[in-house]
């Protein structure tokens, strides 16, 4: 039956063919993987860098004993709407006492544990979502001066940043598809080569 032959001969081609793939298609994947979450990584942590700046400076006027209102001055940022930056001034308490940052009216305050972990570190950057589709690249700094103390944030919405990271997923997406299937090509090209030589 020469068409079992053929159906056996096409089976064993292709076999041939995933087993050379197999390693080139987990390679691929796991490059790609690697390219997108170093890249991804670099672009979320770069939305921090205004911040630090900005939180680290405010720390060191409120400790030198500038009133909050001061150093938390200039016009106010809608964190809903704007990409500008702005500072929250809080109390030892969590509580704020200055902003020119505002959501729906009010001045948002991060999760208290916040204030806990940045008591005892010094320092936090975070990822702060105030309320839903409002997504915050955020640097709490604690300060301490003879006259008061507290926590100064800096924060920035992080909308730019996402949909880079979006459209960096989706080129991620498109380059490991085009190379999945170009490597599947070039693999069944050689195992057809070889069955057609004979060269092993």
């Amino acid at each position: 039956m020469p068409w079992l032959l053929d159906v056996l001969r096409y089976r064993t081609l292709l076999g041939a063919a995933i087993a050379t793939w197999l390693p080139i298609a987990v390679a691929v994947t796991l490059l790609t993987a690697l390219v997108y979450v170093v890249v991804q990584q670099d672009l979320r942590l770069s939305a921090n860098d205004p911040q630090i700046q900005l939180a680290e400076d405010a720390a060191t006027a409120l400790a030198g004993g500038q009133p909050a209102q001061s150093v938390a001055n200039g016009p106010t940022v809608d964190m809903a709407q704007s990409l500008g930056p702005y500072l929250i001034v809080f109390d030892d308490g969590g509580h704020p006492i200055a902003a020119s940052g505002t959501l729906d009216g009010k001045v948002p305050a991060p999760p208290a544990g916040v204030f806990t972990y940045v008591a005892a570190h010094g320092e936090e950057r975070l990822t702060w979502q105030p309320r839903s589709g409002v997504r915050v690249a955020a640097v709490v700094v604690r300060y301490a001066g003879a006259a008061s103390s507290g926590y100064v944030l800096a924060g920035r919405s992080l909308r730019e940043v996402e949909q880079r990271e979006d459209q960096l997923l989706a080129l991620a997406a498109l380059a490991w598809t085009v190379t999945m299937g170009a490597t599947l090509v070039a693999a069944t090209l050689t195992a057809w080569i070889r069955e057609v030589t004979g060269y092993r």
